[in-house]
């Protein structure tokens, strides 16, 4: 029969098992709270793409994992189309969503957004050695491509009538990029991240003027009952700005390093978009780890 000291020494081991065991766990399994439940479109890279082996990657994946390990929170993020992350935030199934998402008026009457972290803008992508655009008066006579059904295609349209240039629609940016390269249009207008992104993979591909009377918030969007955990998630992403891992994440997916006034870089007064449905200007002092 084993003697006491056998039992005693037996409990110690355990409890030194115990204490190692919780030591190791993750820091949410610590907090005590469930992963963050999240979206993203998994077909927009670089910010979500499929990657060989499985899984997806991408610059929204990288900041949003970061920002959950932060909060000491799991997150799983789902690879779906963006017109079911809406619903899904609203139905409970999301607690926020980590796709890029355009802070607007209308959505954010319905949604609570974190101030933005970049920005979104219409850019222009040429061909290297090209003359550069600096405006819409460089293009008469030529040719601009854009991606069928987007707004780059609706502007495109509207100043090439008052300019005299022509649009050229295609199925896909990558194909208006490849009208670009081949030289049957002079320019393709589109998204900056991606025309950003498609330059730093492509050396005959470069991004050139960017559109910034057309710049908008990316945040990341919560339900309006999720106040706490939408400024949770701000302090965090401000935290990550201030120690520049948002503007060292934008260069490694964008192929360049955001500039001054870049969202990646500037934190903004109070939680949310100034100007916009949901704002709270409260004053705040950050208090990062």
């Amino acid at each position: 029969m084993p003697s006491r000291r056998s039992f005693a020494a037996a409990a110690l081991c355990l409890a030194a098992a115990l204490a190692a065991s919780i030591a190791a766990a993750p820091a949410f399994a610590q907090s005590g709270q469930p992963p963050l439940r999240t979206g993203v479109d998994g077909t927009f890279a670089p910010h979500a793409m499929a990657k060989l082996g499985g899984g997806i990657e991408g610059f929204q994946i990288d900041l949003f994992t970061e920002a959950a390990r932060r909060m000491k929170r799991e997150i799983v993020i789902d690879s779906t189309s963006f017109s079911g992350l809406i619903p899904g935030l609203q139905s409970g199934r999301y607690d926020f969503i980590a796709a890029p998402t355009t802070v607007t008026k209308e959505r954010a009457e319905n949604m609570l957004f974190t101030a933005g972290y970049l920005w979104t803008a219409f850019q222009f992508g040429i061909k290297k050695g090209n003359a550069p655009i600096k405006g819409w008066e460089d293009l008469k006579g030529k040719a601009v491509a854009v991606n069928k059904g987007t707004p780059y295609e609706q502007l495109s349209k509207a100043e090439g009538e008052k300019h005299g240039f022509t649009t050229q629609v295609y199925d896909t940016q990558p194909d208006a990029i490849q009208a670009v390269l081949s030289g049957r249009a002079y320019a393709t207008l589109g998204g900056n991240t991606v025309i950003r992104y498609a330059a730093s993979r492509n050396p005959q591909f470069a991004a050139d003027l960017e559109l910034t009377e057309t710049r908008a918030h990316w945040g990341a969007p919560f339900r309006k009952d999720s106040v706490a955990l939408r400024n949770q998630m701000q302090d965090v992403l401000n935290c990550m700005k201030q120690d520049g891992t948002i503007a060292k994440l934008s260069e490694k997916w964008f192929g360049q390093a955001p500039a001054a006034d870049a969202l990646e870089r500037v934190i903004t007064p109070g939680y949310g978009v100034p100007g916009m449905p949901g704002y709270d200007p409260t004053p705040f002092t950050l208090k990062c780890d």
